[in-house]
């Protein structure tokens, strides 16, 4: 059993962060041991919580105590996501380290949280550049969305599939073994939108039809299904759409229910075994 160190946020009502990524983690039937970086009532999409940022000295002092366990030789991937600051970034940093000092097989799978389509940058300064100039070099798989692809590559925006698949090429260039690009809307119908994996001299598309919903969560979510097929052995191109279909099938009950928070739980029978096959086509 694969297990997983993931240091991302926490609400206690919702799904983001830690609280979307940890149950489908557990779900597929991978041991997780979450640290979270913050410990919020609810997302802050709601324009109001409660609760309390760690400090990064919390975070280094946890993982510490994890080391105590003799365990960190057995951890098999760090995940990480949203990040308050980038010294928080620092101590993820040094974590991966850490675990890949012990074991050398161990993947950093990183969601490069800068911002979105329509919103731009929404995170502190200094984090953007975090993730560019550091964090890139250390991780084995990343996924950026459609604009923070284009920001990572310093282009002002990515018009194409062509487009994607060339700053995907050009962050493979930086460390990571993977890329998986979400919410990718260039080059895709208006009704669809893809996921483009992108390792070595492939490229692999897995579009599905485009709901109208806003979430929170999801990218926490898919980043960690796409950790699990990994982990679990899966081949790139069956991984890519297996963690898709999951992912769709998930949004598209939270959709139906006319829910604002993911049905993680209440559709877990559902996404789990997914009754859509999506087809991943080679595209590169």
């Amino acid at each position: 059993m694969p297990n997983v160190l993931s240091i991302q946020s926490w609400v206690a009502y919702g799904h983001v962060g830690n609280s979307a990524a940890l149950f489908p983690l557990q779900r597929l039937g991978l041991e997780v041991w979450a640290v979270h970086t913050v410990q919020f009532s609810n997302h802050t999409g709601y324009g109001a919580w409660r609760g309390e940022i760690m400090t990064p000295e919390h975070i280094a002092d946890v993982v510490e105590g994890i080391a105590e366990r003799g365990v960190l030789n057995r951890c098999d991937a760090v995940v990480s996501g949203y990040l308050g600051g980038a010294p928080l970034g620092q101590v993820v940093l040094d974590t991966v380290d850490r675990v890949k000092a012990l074991n050398p097989q161990a993947l950093y799978a990183c969601d490069p949280v800068i911002g979105d389509v329509g919103r731009g940058v929404f995170v502190r300064p200094g984090i953007p550049e975090f993730f560019r100039d550091y964090a890139l070099t250390k991780a084995d798989l990343v996924t950026p969305n459609q604009f923070e692809l284009a920001w990572l590559t310093g282009r002002p925006a990515v018009t194409s599939l062509e487009d994607a698949i060339a700053a995907a090429r050009e962050l493979l260039r930086h460390g990571p073994r993977a890329v998986f690009v979400t919410s990718l809307e260039a080059g895709m119908p208006d009704d669809r939108l893809g996921v483009l994996g992108v390792e070595d001299e492939s490229a692999w598309l897995v579009d599905h039809p485009k709901l109208d919903v806003n979430l929170n969560g999801t990218g926490d979510a898919i980043t960690a299904l796409l950790t699990a097929e990994r982990l679990l052995g899966s081949a790139f191109a069956d991984g890519l759409a297996h963690a898709v279909a999951r992912m769709f099938t998930l949004v598209e009950a939270t959709h139906a229910a006319g829910a604002r928070e993911l049905q993680l739980i209440q559709a877990q029978d559902r996404w789990f075994e997914p009754a859509l096959r999506l087809t991943p086509r080679q595209v590169a």
